[in-house]
């Protein structure tokens, strides 16, 4: 089952990971952030809570890179964070020329 949650905090600084219900239909293949829990999360931010900086769920038989299905629901600017099979990759999703959503790798610091 793939996992899921929202990455929050200030600016573009990541302070906390929310974990989240997958709703997807088949959670083995792919995620969906549960909905009541992204709009309490906006909500919350709305009235001066950590902001919704991005996401993070797993790919747990392939690589941490983005799918299809994952530029498919990226909005622009939103990180996402990919745990794989074997790795983490971190990535902006940014419009491309042409319109789509592509990525951007990120490189991010952990901090104790």
């Amino acid at each position: 089952m793939e996992v899921c949650g929202l990455l929050l905090g200030p600016g573009d600084i990541v302070e906390n990971l929310y974990p989240c219900d997958n709703v997807a239909t088949d959670p083995a293949d792919s995620f969906e952030i549960d909905p009541r829990a992204l709009i309490a999360a906006h909500r919350a931010a709305r009235n001066g809570g950590p902001s919704v900086l991005g996401h993070y769920h797993s790919h747990p038989r392939g690589p941490a890179r983005p799918s299809l299905r994952d530029a498919a629901a990226a909005e622009p600017g939103s990180l996402w964070v990919i745990l794989g099979d074997r790795d983490i990759g971190c990535w902006l999703a940014i419009r491309e020329p042409s319109g789509s959503v592509g990525f951007e790798p990120v490189a991010f610091l952990t901090v104790d």
